[in-house]
Parts: structure tokens; sequence; C-alpha cells
């Protein structure tokens, strides 16, 4: 208990002199810059009506005051994934306070000033601090609590366990969101609690990344959707100088990505497995000679049940023994090899089907590279697959076109799968969608679906803050815009370009005001269908202007700036 009150103590505003908290950009955030917007956050709450608080925020230094700052005014904060419409929706009914960076019709609290002399009062060890907001598995909104002793309970496993990793670590540099549990604890809350420092922002491409790591002793939360993604082409070598640890969750890590980590930045990951409702369970560091089990964190128990992995674990609500949908082997008492989820089961028109089955099947296929198959909600009783496709495949899509390719995997599907569960609605891919955690999940590929989606590209996003935006943006083959546009040699019309930044801009910058007009618009190069683009965004409220740039590796396609209505 007396290393659990450490992250209490420390979050209650006890200082550790002279250690930054955080790094925006080249600039250190002391602690005494630091408890000042804490302060602030904990006044403005304090001052705004009663009820729970939902927080975003993109910068990790403003997020983590706002929390203290929520938290010190007795405030339980909402912490979803991300600020999309949908999103606010869904929390509407569950709180009275929208801090930070969401659309300005949920008048969102700021904070200004605050002095750094404030008293701090100790936080309770049994005050409900954050309840994580999550879509999980199945698409269904889920409200996790997590009073402030599991998070205490948390860090300090953390800490105990992989202090002798991270060595003379000074700074925590993360490609995963603080919005999510993991980039909460590894990001925010176990440096608070540890004196390390961490970078405010999140890096999400490599080329960013490298430089963030270069000159630093550093230690990496990455996810396994980045680090199976890393560059040979870029020099690493001042990254991998300092680099004293990498930590990876959100799925297990593939051996390749695994040696590929090892290979580029000098360290095997640290593997960890956990979920918004168990905390931490296991981990493990794998090994070219050997398939290395999971192994259960200090303090946590583990056993099997009906091929489940059941968790007993001072990071849960309660000291009952919780059920997963992970299937698993034990291979020794305190040791286990990770199956697919028992949840992924579906049931049409009466019958319950195996969607790893199906995907295992897809996959069969020397066009399919990968696949996620699963229920869509808008279409009752219905499958959907979202398939990324090998040479092969792309090449058959340019062929033949979409429908002959869904006929023939429908036909191979029907060898082994029963017609029923033949899936009914296609998107193909060039890589599976990941939220901002890494992680494909339900939402992300649902969206693929939503019912603008063929009028939509798949985007990706790549930096955001306040007034910017960069994302990458595959243009889909099927895209309704590319009908009747240049039968022969179709390309995508220039105002629809302008109508994704505006939608964009409208999603993510909170932008405002009815169209206006078009300023310096240039278009310079052709986007044809199955392109890749980067599409960047900068809103300048003084103006009330959008300025977009879609480019690419063949140069610049559009730019120019869309004025709307003060």
């Amino acid at each position: 208990m007396a290393e659990r009150t450490r992250l209490l103590t420390r979050l209650t505003g006890r200082a550790i002199v002279g250690h930054p908290v955080a790094w925006q950009g080249t600039t250190a955030i002391g602690e005494q810059a630091f408890r000042a917007r804490v302060t602030a956050w904990m006044t403005a709450f304090r001052q705004s009506a009663p009820g729970a608080a939902t927080l975003f925020h993109s910068d990790g230094v403003e997020f983590a005051a706002a929390l203290l700052g929520a938290w010190h005014a007795d405030r339980t904060v909402y912490l979803p994934g991300d600020n999309l419409p949908t999103t606010c929706h869904q929390l509407d009914a569950r709180v009275t306070i929208f801090a930070g960076e969401w659309a300005s019709d949920r008048s969102p609290l700021a904070a200004s000033g605050g002095s750094a002399d404030s008293a701090f009062r100790p936080l309770a060890a049994d005050f409900t601090g954050v309840i994580v907001f999550t879509s999980g598995s199945t698409g269904e909104p889920q409200a996790i609590a997590k009073r402030l002793a599991q998070l205490a309970a948390e860090v300090d496993t953390l800490e105990r366990t992989f202090a002798a990793d991270m060595g003379d670590a000074d700074v925590v540099v993360a490609t995963v969101s603080h919005q999510h549990i993991y980039g909460l604890l590894y990001k925010i809350l176990w440096p608070l609690a540890a004196g390390r420092s961490f970078l405010a922002h999140s890096v999400a491409v490599p080329e960013a990344l490298a430089a963030a790591l270069a000159g630093r002793r550093a230690a990496l939360i990455a996810s396994p959707a980045l680090l199976k993604r890393l560059p040979e082409t870029l020099d690493w070598s001042a990254a991998r100088h300092g680099l004293r640890a990498v930590f990876s969750s959100g799925g297990p890590l593939s051996p390749d990505a695994a040696r590929l980590s090892e290979r580029l930045l000098g360290r095997t990951p640290i593997e960890v497995l956990g979920s918004s409702e168990t905390g931490g369970i296991a981990s493990r560091r794998q090994s070219p000679a050997t398939d290395v089990p999971w192994t259960p964190l200090p303090g946590v128990r583990v056993r099997p049940e009906a091929g489940r992995l059941c968790v007993q674990s001072p990071h849960l609500g309660d000291d009952q023994w919780f059920t997963t949908a992970d299937l698993v082997e034990f291979v020794a008492p305190d040791a286990f090899s990770l199956g697919h989820r028992a949840d992924r089961i579906a049931k049409i028109e009466g019958e319950r089907m195996s969607l790893v089955a199906i995907e295992r099947a897809l996959i069969a296929s020397p066009w399919v590279s990968d696949a996620r198959v699963f229920p869509l909600a808008a279409f009752r009783e219905q499958l959907a697959a979202v398939v990324t496709v090998t040479a092969t495949g792309h090449h058959a899509l340019e062929e033949d076109g979409k429908a002959a390719v869904t006929r023939a995997l429908r036909a191979l599907l029907a060898k082994s799968i029963e017609r029923v569960a033949l899936p009914r609605r296609w998107r193909f891919v060039h890589e599976l969608p990941v939220d901002s955690q890494g992680k494909t999940s339900h939402a992300v590929l649902a969206a693929l679906f939503d019912t603008r989606a063929t009028a939509m590209p798949e985007a990706r996003v790549i930096s955001k803050s306040t007034a910017r935006l960069m994302l990458d943006l595959r243009i889909p083959r099927d895209l309704v815009y590319f009908d009747g546009h240049f039968d022969d040699t179709p390309v995508l019309p220039g105002v629809v370009q302008i109508q994704w930044a505006i939608v964009y801009g409208r999603e993510h910058l909170g932008v405002t005001g009815a169209f206006v007009r078009l300023e310096a618009i240039k278009f310079h190069r052709l986007i044809r269908p199955g392109s890749a683009v980067r599409l960047q965004l900068e809103w300048r409220v003084a103006n009330s202007s959008l300025v977009f740039v879609v480019d690419s590796a063949g140069g610049t396609h559009a730019s120019g700036r869309v004025v709307f209505a003060r």
C-alpha cells in the first residue's frame, strides 16, 4: 500500500524539484508551471455545473492537468477514445461538462491562469477517478469505472516489474493516445508517479518517431500496428543509441514485428496483455529460438476455465475472479499461450458462427493477406468483411472489378462455411484501419460501412492538434464520384477534394460557420482510383479560414483556402 500511495501523493501535488514534468516540443514544462495548470483546471471545474465530466485533449500536458484538476474538484472523468459527433451524442446523457477539444456546440470547458502555490488536499483512494468509455469488441458503448486505488495499484505494478528495463530512461515517448487506458497509464500516470518526463504529443509516423527518440534516454510506448511498419529505409541509429525499453500492447506482436523492432531499435519489445476491464494481466518478451509464453504480472493470479483465461488482480475493482474472452492454453501453472477470442461468435439466422473460422478461410485465398469479419448492426443478421489484398488480389480487382472478386471469394467460403454466414457486404482496403490506440476495433471497421462510406476515402490520422490535422487518404475504387466522371479514365473531381477538407475540418478541428467563398484554389495533379494521398488542414480561427493541401509522393495535387462566416 505504501507504494500505491506514492501515485496518490504525487497526484496530490507534491513536487519532485528540478525535473520537468513533460516536453511540449522543445519546451520543458516544469513542476511549477504544471501545478499552475492543474490549479487552473481545478478552479474551472469547481465553477462549472455539477456532475461528471468528459475530457478529450490531444496535448498530454493539458490532458494531465485537466484530469488532475477534475479529480481535485471531485469530478469523475469519462475518458473517450475520440471526440467525434457519435461519441458526443453517447456521452450527452452521462456528463454535464465537456472539457478540452470538443465541437463548439458542446460549449467546451477551458482553463486559464492558475497559481503554482495552491494547496492540494489528499485524493481519496476509493474515489472513482476515471470511467473508460469504449466501444469494445461489440460496438456497443461500455463504461468501465476505475477507482484511484486501481490506477495506483497498476502504476505500482509497472514500476516494480519494469524499473530495471527502464534503467536511466528519463523521458517517455508514446505513439498511442492517452485517451485509452494503455496510454493513460504508460504515458501519463506512470511517468508522473516515477518522476520521468513525457512528450506531450503522441508520435504517429515513423519519421517523427526517429526524430523524437534521437538524443534522448527514452522508453517507447507503442502498438503492434506501428512496430510492424517500421521502415528499414530510415536511419534509426540516433534513436537506438538512447532507447532503453520498448513496450507494446493492444494485441499480440507477430514474431516478424518483434525481430524488426530488435533489429532497427536495438530492443525486443516487452509485450503486455490486458484490457480496459482487467488492467494489465501478463507480459512476455519474444525470443527467436522459442515460442515464449505469457506470464502474469506481480500480484496477478491466472487460471483456465473452460478454455478461457480467468484473472484475479489488484487492478480489478474487487477480489473476484474475472473471466475474459481470451482463449488460452496453459503450458505451466503460471504460463500460457494465447488463442483467439471466444467472444468472436456471431448468431446468424439462429446459427452460431465462428468469425475466426471465416477469416481463416478467406486468408487461404492467394488474393487475401488479412481479413476481419463482423456482424453489421445496420443490416440485421448480415456479416461484413474488410479485406486487405495481396499483389495478386490487387491485380484481380484491377482486371475483373470488385463484383467479380467478391463472387469468387464467396464461392471459396461456400466450400467450408454455411451459406447463411457468407459475408454480404465487402470492403477491400490497402491495410486494416486502426484507431488511435493502434487497434483494429469494431468501431473503425464499422465506419467503413457508414452510409457515406462510398462517398468518403479510407482515412487515417497521422497527426492532430487544436488547429492542425494531417490525414492519409486511400481513394476507394468504388467511390461514387468516379461514376460518370470520365468513364475511360476516372479522376477525382476537385469539388470533392474541397468537400472532404470541409468535412474533416468540421469533424476534427471544430470548423464552424457557413461556407462563404473559396480563395487561391489550385489543382495541379489528377487523383485516380486507388491512389494514396495526404490531406493537411489548418484552421485559422482569426479569419475563419480552412487552409488545405492535398499531396503525395508525386507532388501537390490541390491546395487552397475555404472561408466561412464568422
